[in-house]
Formats: structure tokens, sequence, C-alpha cells
């Protein structure tokens, strides 16, 4: 009556002259007794044992899994879709967020995302310099001041760009007041939101004028790096590589990094699995979201 008719249980007391109490009893009993089992089915486009599979192999907090035809930029609206609402289900009060600056994804990911009625966010702090060519300036900037908006959160920016032309000058921008400001900032984040990079990079980095030379990434290629998170670069076992311009760059630091609660990356397309394999294997992210294809070949090494 109750499973195959969905009666309810006061009904059914009525029917059968038993008390409700003794109803629930029984319907339990049924079902520790194998009387009644209970059977999930997924909603196409829904991999759970794909996601349980990845989080059981990399050791991860949690793993998102979407279902998109394609590949390279393919694969953004469907991975900004979801990011949007991991990020609606996760959010919690007083959350200070980290963001990589130059991730199309995740521009794309506040673009769909909705805005949170009260605020779930302290702070929205980049995490490697945002400043770039005029043309795509606008970008880094709209990602950060985009997300406070949505969390009520108050965004720290970083004034500088992400890769400067010495070490020196590395060292004097770092001490001015405002950028100190974003750098202590690092030490508060709950949450890093972050873009993972393959050795060529992205249209919208490489617009920017923060992008590596060729020469930069032949010698890259040479120390056997895959990848990147926030431009600290690694091998397919995740460990940091001593890339040549490592001294030149601002932006937070692979411990410092390491040492954020939640680390969400979201990439995808298969050109960047190797990438994607390091960034878990090194814990540079603990949460990942990705598509398919993606997933199965990380699953099938």
């Amino acid at each position: 009556m109750y499973h195959e008719r969905g009666v309810r249980q006061p009904e059914i007391a009525a029917h059968l002259n038993m008390s409700q109490p003794r109803i629930s009893r029984l319907l339990k009993e049924a079902a520790d007794r194998g009387v009644v089992r209970t059977v999930v089915v997924s909603p196409e486009g829904v991999h759970a044992e794909l996601e349980e599979a990845l989080v059981a192999k990399f050791g991860l907090r949690d793993a998102i899994v979407v279902e998109v035809e394609g590949a390279g930029m393919d694969v953004i609206p469907a991975l900004a879709a979801a990011t949007a609402t991991y990020l609606d289900a996760t959010l919690k009060g007083g959350d200070v967020i980290g963001v990589s600056s130059w991730s199309a994804t995740l521009l794309e990911a506040v673009k769909v995302m909705r805005a949170k009625t009260s605020s779930v966010a302290h702070e929205v702090v980049q995490m490697v310099g945002g400043s770039g060519s005029p043309e795509v300036q606008l970008h880094a900037t709209r990602l950060t001041s985009r997300l406070a908006e949505l969390t009520g959160a108050r965004p720290v920016f970083a004034p500088t760009a992400a890769l400067v032309g010495s070490r020196q000058l590395r060292d004097l921008l770092s001490q001015e007041p405002a950028m100190t400001e974003v750098m202590q900032a690092w030490s508060r984040l709950t949450m890093a939101l972050l873009g993972i990079g393959g050795l060529d990079p992205s249209p919208l980095l490489r617009s920017s004028g923060n992008a590596i030379t060729p020469e930069d990434q032949q010698q890259l290629k040479k120390l056997g790096a895959v990848g990147d998170v926030c431009a600290r670069y690694f091998d397919a076992d995740g460990h940091p590589v001593d890339a040549p311009f490592n001294d030149r760059l601002i932006g937070i630091g692979p411990d410092e990094l390491r040492a954020v609660e939640r680390r969400i990356g979201v990439a995808g397309g298969t050109a960047k699995t190797a990438a994607i394999r390091g960034a878990m294997q090194g814990g540079w992210i603990n949460v990942l979201i990705t598509d398919f294809e993606v997933a199965r070949n990380l699953l099938s090494d």
C-alpha cells in the first residue's frame, strides 16, 4: 500500500486497524529484511560513478563531471554552468575566495551564476597579478568584481601584472601598500577558484600580455612541465618545476596555495588531461570540475 500505491501511513493505519508507529516499524523492517529495496537511477548527463571513482583514485574532496560534446573551447559553457551550480550549492557565509585572474572558464561561470540573497563570502581576492593589456584588462577585473557582487563580498584586486620584467621590479611592486594588502589576504583564503593551464597559453592569457615567451615554453618542456595553476608550473607527478621566470612572478606561492582548504580546479578538453592529472597528483587542487572524456581518460590510466 505504501510503496506501490502511494497510500500515506495514517490512512494505512486506519485501514488495517493498526497504530501509525507500528506501520512505520513494519516499513523499516521490510527495508531491513530486503523485502523492499531502493534503486537510484541517475538522470541523463549525471555521472556519479565516475565522480566517486575520481575522488577515490586521486584523494579529492569532490568531483563534478559534465556531459559535453567537443573539445578545447567547446567545453567552456558546460564547465562554467557546472561551476556556477557548485558554488551556488556550497558557498557558506564568511568564505574568503581566491580567484586566478586569467581563466576564460571562470569568467564565463560568473556570467551565469545567480546572485545570492545574502552575503556568503567576506572577500574575493585575486591570486595572481590582474593587470594586463587594455584590450583584456577588463576581463580580469570583471571576474573579481562580479564574483564579489554575486556573493556579497569585498573585492581585493592585485594591481600589477602577473609576470614582470625582473626580480628587482617584482620585489619593489610587492612592497607597495595595495599589493601588500593582497598578499596578506592570501593567508586568509578558505577557497580557491582555479583554472588549470597547459603549456600552450590560452587566447585570453596570451592577449593579456602575461603569457610566457616561446623560449620559456621550450625550457618548460625540457624541464618536464605539463601545466600550471596560477602560473606555477608542475610536472606530470605534480611536482613544482623551477621555471626560469619564477622570480619574476607576482602571485600566490605553491605552499600558500596548497594550504587553502578548498581548491577547486575547473578545466576540460582532452588536451589538458596531463595538466589536470598533474594538478591532482601534486595536491594543487582537491575539487575537480571537468568533462566526461577527460574523466574517463584520467580513470583509464
